[in-house]
């Protein structure tokens, strides 16, 4: 399995291909409907992931954060 943001984009974009199917029966829309709905709510779970990591990464250059700077806090929280 691959697991880079390109491969969900692909993934995403064959899963319209299988619903956009005019030879697809009732009964397999139906399944790959279903199968949609749930390959979209993952894959937005990946991207406010993804998401999250990024504004991690902007906010700690915001406020200056510095390897000194996670020992402290590490220091800190072991404490407790």
């Amino acid at each position: 399995m691959k697991n880079r943001l390109s491969d969900l984009n692909n993934y995403l974009f064959e899963s319209i291909e299988r619903l956009m199917d005019d030879e697809t029966s009732d009964e397999e829309f139906e399944k790959e409907r279903k199968r949609a709905d749930q390959v979209c709510k993952t894959a937005k779970a990946i991207i406010d992931n993804g998401r999250l990591a990024l504004d991690a990464l902007k906010y700690s250059d915001e406020y200056g954060y510095t390897k000194e700077r996670e020992k402290e806090l590490i220091f800190f929280l072991e404490e407790k």
